[in-house]
Protein backbone atom coordinates (compact mmCIF):
# COMPACT_ATOMS: atom_id res chain seq x y z
CA UNK A 1 0.00 0.00 0.00
CA UNK A 2 1.19 3.29 -0.94
CA UNK A 3 1.23 6.13 2.76
CA UNK A 4 1.19 9.97 1.86
CA UNK A 5 3.50 11.38 4.41
CA UNK A 6 3.31 14.59 4.62
CA UNK A 7 6.20 16.32 6.29
CA UNK A 8 8.28 13.17 5.90
CA UNK A 9 11.16 14.87 5.15
CA UNK A 10 10.79 16.50 9.41
CA UNK A 11 11.62 14.45 12.93
CA UNK A 12 8.62 12.35 13.41
CA UNK A 13 7.97 11.80 9.79
CA UNK A 14 10.97 10.18 8.60
CA UNK A 15 10.79 8.47 11.36
CA UNK A 16 7.25 6.99 10.68
CA UNK A 17 8.79 6.69 6.87
CA UNK A 18 11.33 4.09 8.16
CA UNK A 19 8.57 2.37 10.44
CA UNK A 20 6.64 2.20 7.30
CA UNK A 21 8.94 0.49 5.15
CA UNK A 22 9.87 -2.29 7.71
CA UNK A 23 6.31 -3.31 7.55
CA UNK A 24 5.96 -3.61 4.07
CA UNK A 25 4.49 -0.26 3.74
CA UNK A 26 5.57 2.20 0.71
CA UNK A 27 5.54 5.90 1.84
CA UNK A 28 5.52 8.85 -0.44
CA UNK A 29 6.82 11.49 0.98
CA UNK A 30 5.25 14.94 0.15
CA UNK A 31 7.76 18.32 1.74
CA UNK A 32 8.32 21.58 1.13
CA UNK A 33 12.10 21.32 2.83
CA UNK A 34 11.28 24.90 4.69
CA UNK A 35 12.27 22.97 7.88
CA UNK A 36 12.65 18.96 6.72
CA UNK A 37 15.60 17.66 5.38
CA UNK A 38 16.08 15.93 1.75
CA UNK A 39 18.27 13.68 3.46
CA UNK A 40 16.29 12.47 5.90
CA UNK A 41 14.01 10.56 2.90
CA UNK A 42 15.26 7.77 3.10
CA UNK A 43 12.72 5.07 2.54
CA UNK A 44 10.20 5.16 -0.30
CA UNK A 45 9.54 8.42 -2.85
CA UNK A 46 9.81 11.64 -2.51
CA UNK A 47 7.73 14.46 -4.08
CA UNK A 48 9.05 17.80 -3.18
CA UNK A 49 5.93 20.55 -3.27
CA UNK A 50 3.67 22.07 -0.48
CA UNK A 51 1.00 19.14 1.20
CA UNK A 52 -1.65 22.64 0.54
CA UNK A 53 -0.49 23.62 -3.05
CA UNK A 54 -3.84 22.25 -5.05
CA UNK A 55 -1.46 21.93 -8.23
CA UNK A 56 1.23 20.28 -6.24
CA UNK A 57 -1.04 17.30 -4.42
CA UNK A 58 -2.84 17.11 -7.69
CA UNK A 59 0.19 15.92 -9.65
CA UNK A 60 1.17 13.74 -6.44
CA UNK A 61 -1.92 11.83 -6.56
CA UNK A 62 -1.64 11.02 -9.77
CA UNK A 63 1.64 9.95 -10.21
CA UNK A 64 1.18 8.05 -7.08
CA UNK A 65 -2.08 5.41 -6.17
CA UNK A 66 -2.15 6.65 -2.37
CA UNK A 67 -4.08 4.52 -0.29
CA UNK A 68 -3.82 6.62 2.93
CA UNK A 69 -2.64 9.41 4.47
CA UNK A 70 -0.06 10.32 7.37
CA UNK A 71 -0.42 13.94 7.94
CA UNK A 72 2.84 15.72 9.72
CA UNK A 73 3.02 18.94 8.01
CA UNK A 74 2.54 21.79 10.16
CA UNK A 75 4.26 24.80 11.31
CA UNK A 76 4.65 23.87 15.36
CA UNK A 77 6.69 26.84 17.30
CA UNK A 78 4.34 27.79 19.72
CA UNK A 79 5.84 31.31 20.26
CA UNK A 80 6.18 32.16 16.70
CA UNK A 81 2.33 31.26 16.11
CA UNK A 82 1.60 33.65 19.09
CA UNK A 83 3.46 36.72 17.04
CA UNK A 84 2.30 35.46 13.56
CA UNK A 85 -1.30 33.64 13.49
CA UNK A 86 -1.90 33.80 10.16
CA UNK A 87 0.79 32.08 8.81
CA UNK A 88 0.13 29.39 11.61
CA UNK A 89 -3.82 29.14 9.99
CA UNK A 90 -2.65 29.80 6.61
CA UNK A 91 -0.14 26.45 6.71
CA UNK A 92 -1.57 24.62 9.70
CA UNK A 93 -5.63 24.61 9.18
CA UNK A 94 -5.87 25.90 5.27
CA UNK A 95 -3.50 23.45 3.99
CA UNK A 96 -5.28 20.55 5.48
CA UNK A 97 -8.68 21.31 4.20
CA UNK A 98 -6.95 21.24 0.94
CA UNK A 99 -5.30 17.95 1.55
CA UNK A 100 -8.66 16.57 2.63
CA UNK A 101 -10.17 18.06 0.17
CA UNK A 102 -7.57 16.36 -2.56
CA UNK A 103 -7.97 13.08 -0.97
CA UNK A 104 -11.23 12.70 -0.75
CA UNK A 105 -11.54 13.63 -4.26
CA UNK A 106 -9.25 10.55 -5.06
CA UNK A 107 -11.18 8.29 -2.67
CA UNK A 108 -8.90 8.35 -0.12
CA UNK A 109 -10.28 8.23 3.52
CA UNK A 110 -8.13 6.90 6.06
CA UNK A 111 -6.28 9.45 7.53
CA UNK A 112 -3.69 9.38 10.60
CA UNK A 113 -3.47 13.31 11.89
CA UNK A 114 -0.14 14.32 13.77
CA UNK A 115 -1.97 16.27 16.88
CA UNK A 116 -0.40 17.68 20.14
CA UNK A 117 -1.28 17.37 24.10
CA UNK A 118 -1.12 21.49 22.94
CA UNK A 119 -5.28 21.03 22.63
CA UNK A 120 -5.60 20.59 26.26
CA UNK A 121 -3.91 23.36 27.28
CA UNK A 122 -3.30 24.41 31.08
CA UNK A 123 -3.79 20.79 32.79
CA UNK A 124 -7.24 20.90 35.19
CA UNK A 125 -5.69 17.27 36.07
CA UNK A 126 -3.05 15.19 35.92
CA UNK A 127 -2.56 12.32 34.58
CA UNK A 128 -4.40 13.97 31.26
CA UNK A 129 -6.43 11.78 29.91
CA UNK A 130 -8.20 11.73 26.47
CA UNK A 131 -11.56 13.38 28.15
CA UNK A 132 -9.77 15.83 29.31
CA UNK A 133 -11.32 19.39 28.39
CA UNK A 134 -9.63 21.15 25.24
CA UNK A 135 -8.48 24.65 26.03
CA UNK A 136 -5.61 25.72 23.89
CA UNK A 137 -3.58 28.69 24.79
CA UNK A 138 -1.61 29.53 21.75
CA UNK A 139 -2.75 29.63 17.77
CA UNK A 140 -0.15 26.44 17.45
CA UNK A 141 -2.85 24.29 19.41
CA UNK A 142 -5.75 26.03 18.09
CA UNK A 143 -5.34 25.40 14.48
CA UNK A 144 -4.80 21.30 15.92
CA UNK A 145 -7.79 21.14 17.81
CA UNK A 146 -9.66 23.03 14.91
CA UNK A 147 -8.41 20.18 12.87
CA UNK A 148 -9.15 17.30 15.31
CA UNK A 149 -13.10 19.01 14.96
CA UNK A 150 -12.45 19.04 11.09
CA UNK A 151 -11.91 15.18 11.11
CA UNK A 152 -14.81 14.36 13.12
CA UNK A 153 -17.51 16.55 11.01
CA UNK A 154 -15.88 14.73 7.61
CA UNK A 155 -16.17 11.26 9.71
CA UNK A 156 -19.67 12.05 10.15
CA UNK A 157 -20.53 13.92 7.24
CA UNK A 158 -18.27 11.95 4.31
CA UNK A 159 -17.05 8.56 6.27
CA UNK A 160 -13.77 9.98 7.11
CA UNK A 161 -12.00 7.00 8.91
CA UNK A 162 -9.01 9.08 10.63
CA UNK A 163 -7.12 8.70 14.10
CA UNK A 164 -5.76 11.86 15.79
CA UNK A 165 -2.53 11.06 17.82
CA UNK A 166 -1.44 14.23 20.81
CA UNK A 167 1.59 13.80 21.29
CA UNK A 168 3.42 14.90 24.53
CA UNK A 169 7.18 15.73 24.18
CA UNK A 170 8.87 13.59 21.25
CA UNK A 171 12.27 12.94 21.89
CA UNK A 172 15.03 11.19 21.53
CA UNK A 173 16.67 9.59 17.64
CA UNK A 174 16.30 6.33 15.53
CA UNK A 175 18.35 3.84 17.52
CA UNK A 176 20.52 3.47 14.18
CA UNK A 177 20.96 7.21 13.91
CA UNK A 178 19.93 7.16 10.59
CA UNK A 179 17.37 10.07 11.22
CA UNK A 180 17.19 12.25 14.23
CA UNK A 181 15.85 15.46 15.34
CA UNK A 182 17.68 18.28 13.65
CA UNK A 183 15.78 21.91 13.75
CA UNK A 184 16.73 25.25 13.24
CA UNK A 185 16.19 27.31 15.44
CA UNK A 186 16.17 24.21 18.29
CA UNK A 187 13.53 24.79 21.11
CA UNK A 188 13.28 21.10 22.53
CA UNK A 189 15.14 20.54 26.13
CA UNK A 190 17.21 17.59 25.35
CA UNK A 191 19.09 18.59 21.91
CA UNK A 192 19.46 21.87 23.25
CA UNK A 193 21.28 20.29 26.51
CA UNK A 194 23.40 17.95 24.26
CA UNK A 195 24.50 20.75 22.34
CA UNK A 196 26.20 22.29 25.76
CA UNK A 197 27.58 19.13 26.09
CA UNK A 198 28.83 18.75 22.50
CA UNK A 199 29.98 22.72 23.30
CA UNK A 200 27.88 24.05 20.59
CA UNK A 201 25.92 25.82 23.19
CA UNK A 202 27.71 28.16 26.32
CA UNK A 203 24.43 26.83 28.96
CA UNK A 204 20.81 25.33 28.92
CA UNK A 205 18.52 28.16 30.19
CA UNK A 206 16.21 26.80 32.33
CA UNK A 207 13.06 28.96 32.38
CA UNK A 208 12.15 28.89 36.08
CA UNK A 209 13.09 27.29 39.12
CA UNK A 210 10.16 28.11 41.72
CA UNK A 211 7.18 25.89 40.53
CA UNK A 212 5.56 23.41 42.77
CA UNK A 213 7.32 20.37 42.12
CA UNK A 214 9.93 18.56 43.95
CA UNK A 215 13.26 20.78 42.25
CA UNK A 216 11.32 23.67 41.02
CA UNK A 217 11.60 22.88 37.40
CA UNK A 218 9.16 21.90 35.06
CA UNK A 219 8.22 18.30 34.90
CA UNK A 220 7.09 17.03 30.94
CA UNK A 221 6.40 13.74 30.16
CA UNK A 222 9.07 12.90 26.96
CA UNK A 223 7.92 9.74 24.42
CA UNK A 224 10.68 8.45 21.92
CA UNK A 225 10.39 8.84 18.25
CA UNK A 226 10.47 5.62 17.64
CA UNK A 227 8.00 4.62 20.21
CA UNK A 228 5.38 7.42 18.13
CA UNK A 229 6.01 6.32 14.89
CA UNK A 230 5.39 2.84 16.45
CA UNK A 231 1.99 3.92 17.64
CA UNK A 232 1.00 6.24 14.37
CA UNK A 233 1.65 2.63 12.53
CA UNK A 234 -0.73 0.65 14.69
CA UNK A 235 -3.14 3.61 13.99
CA UNK A 236 -2.92 2.55 10.53
CA UNK A 237 -3.35 -0.81 10.36
CA UNK A 238 -6.31 -0.22 12.86
CA UNK A 239 -8.16 1.61 10.38
CA UNK A 240 -7.14 -0.57 7.50
CA UNK A 241 -8.71 -3.43 9.40
CA UNK A 242 -11.69 -1.52 9.79
CA UNK A 243 -11.59 0.32 13.39
CA UNK A 244 -13.53 2.97 13.90
CA UNK A 245 -12.04 6.83 14.17
CA UNK A 246 -10.45 7.74 17.65
CA UNK A 247 -8.85 10.12 19.20
CA UNK A 248 -5.02 8.63 21.74
CA UNK A 249 -2.42 10.75 23.80
CA UNK A 250 0.86 9.34 23.14
CA UNK A 251 3.40 9.83 26.20
CA UNK A 252 5.42 7.41 28.23
CA UNK A 253 2.71 8.18 31.51
CA UNK A 254 5.32 9.42 33.42
CA UNK A 255 7.30 12.83 34.07
CA UNK A 256 10.84 14.35 34.21
CA UNK A 257 12.01 17.59 35.70
CA UNK A 258 14.17 20.00 33.84
CA UNK A 259 17.21 19.00 36.17
CA UNK A 260 16.36 15.70 35.99
CA UNK A 261 16.65 15.25 32.40
CA UNK A 262 20.00 17.37 32.74
CA UNK A 263 21.65 15.02 35.23
CA UNK A 264 20.74 12.24 33.14
CA UNK A 265 22.48 13.67 29.88
CA UNK A 266 25.56 14.55 32.00
CA UNK A 267 25.98 10.76 32.90
CA UNK A 268 25.04 9.66 29.08
CA UNK A 269 27.36 11.98 28.00
CA UNK A 270 30.24 12.10 30.20
CA UNK A 271 30.66 15.95 29.82
CA UNK A 272 29.55 19.14 32.05
CA UNK A 273 26.25 20.92 31.32
CA UNK A 274 26.35 23.85 32.48
CA UNK A 275 22.79 25.39 33.78
CA UNK A 276 21.70 28.95 34.18
CA UNK A 277 18.63 29.87 35.93
CA UNK A 278 15.83 32.19 34.12
CA UNK A 279 12.50 34.38 34.79
CA UNK A 280 9.47 31.57 33.67
CA UNK A 281 8.40 31.43 30.17
CA UNK A 282 4.78 32.31 29.94
CA UNK A 283 1.96 29.89 29.64
CA UNK A 284 4.52 26.93 30.82
CA UNK A 285 2.01 24.39 32.84
CA UNK A 286 4.30 23.03 35.92
CA UNK A 287 3.59 19.38 35.32
CA UNK A 288 2.33 17.72 31.96
CA UNK A 289 2.18 13.68 32.09
CA UNK A 290 -0.08 11.81 29.68
CA UNK A 291 -2.69 9.15 30.72
CA UNK A 292 -1.64 6.73 27.92
CA UNK A 293 -3.90 3.79 28.91
CA UNK A 294 -6.23 4.06 26.13
CA UNK A 295 -3.75 3.96 23.49
CA UNK A 296 -1.83 1.28 25.20
CA UNK A 297 -5.46 -0.87 25.64
CA UNK A 298 -6.87 -0.25 22.27
CA UNK A 299 -4.02 0.30 19.83
CA UNK A 300 -2.19 -2.19 21.80
CA UNK A 301 1.20 0.20 21.94
CA UNK A 302 3.55 -0.66 24.58
CA UNK A 303 6.45 2.06 24.70
CA UNK A 304 9.85 0.75 24.45
CA UNK A 305 12.23 3.27 25.33
CA UNK A 306 10.32 4.37 28.29
CA UNK A 307 13.53 5.23 30.34
CA UNK A 308 15.14 8.28 30.13
CA UNK A 309 18.34 6.80 29.38
CA UNK A 310 17.46 5.51 26.57
CA UNK A 311 15.71 8.29 24.93
CA UNK A 312 18.48 10.31 25.62
CA UNK A 313 21.30 8.11 24.73
CA UNK A 314 20.08 7.36 21.16
CA UNK A 315 19.56 11.31 21.04
CA UNK A 316 23.23 11.45 21.88
CA UNK A 317 24.44 8.63 19.20
CA UNK A 318 22.53 11.02 16.83
CA UNK A 319 23.59 14.20 18.05
CA UNK A 320 27.63 13.24 17.87
CA UNK A 321 26.71 11.78 14.18
CA UNK A 322 25.48 15.68 12.94
CA UNK A 323 27.59 17.95 15.57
Amino acid sequence: MNILVTGGAGYIGSHCCKELSKKGFHPITIDNLVYGHKNFVRWGDFFKGDAGNPAHLKKCFNRHKIDAVMHFAAYAYVGESVEDPLRYYENNLRNTLQLLHTAMENDVNTFVFSSTCATYGNPQKIPIDEDHPQNPINPYGRTKRMIEEILADYHAAYGLKYMSLRYFNAAGADPDAEVGEDHDPETHLIPLVLDVAAKKRPAIKVFGTDYQTADGTCIRDYIHVTDLAQAHLLALEQLIDGADSNVYNLGNGQGFSVFEVIEQAKKITGKEIVAENADRRPGDPPVLIASNEKAVKELGWKPQYADPADIIGTAWKWHQKIV
